[in-house]
């Protein structure tokens, strides 16, 4: 009785997370599910949105709801998936929000998955956020290159 009185006294924050700018019709069909979810609920309710990976802690918007949840400004958290908060470490986050008596709701739970299930997509997450590191850092260092070799030969044209 008590949890449920601070989650209506506080804000209730709806928030939804993509990876990359080519998802952002997923970011919007994510915002519609959580707002037609807290509509339905009857509460007045705020969506915090982000664009970034999972495995990104400095995004702005998830910078804002800790900072609001340890402020105690948060009554209520709901989310689509667990995921959406963070890729690793949304634990911790539930545990903050258990700490301040912030009711989490979680839209989609998802089936039930085996620790060899959840630890392989953990480490295919891992290499994949890896490899567009790596990539990202292979392209840089190719244009450079490349930047390299064109000044040199408009050098030796120019002589």
């Amino acid at each position: 009785m008590y949890r449920e009185h601070i989650a209506e006294t506080r804000k209730t924050i709806a928030y939804a997370r993509v990876s990359s700018h080519d998802q952002k019709a997923d970011l919007e069909r994510q915002k519609q599910v959580l707002e037609l979810y807290c509509v339905r609920q009857g509460w007045t309710y705020e969506i915090i949105s982000d664009l970034g990976s999972g495995m990104n802690y400095h995004k702005k918007g998830l910078k804002r709801l800790l900072a609001d949840i340890l402020a105690e400004k948060i009554g209520r958290l709901v989310i689509s998936h667990k995921d959406r908060l963070l890729r690793f470490g949304a634990e911790l986050i539930f545990a903050i929000c258990e700490a301040k008596q912030v009711e989490v709701v979680i839209l989609n739970q998802g089936e039930d998955t085996t620790f060899e299930e959840d630890l392989a997509k953990d480490v295919l997450d891992i290499i994949t956020v890896f490899s567009a590191r790596l990539y990202g850092s292979r392209s840089r260092k190719n244009q450079k290159l490349l930047d390299d070799v064109k000044k040199a030969v408009e050098a030796v044209n120019e002589s």
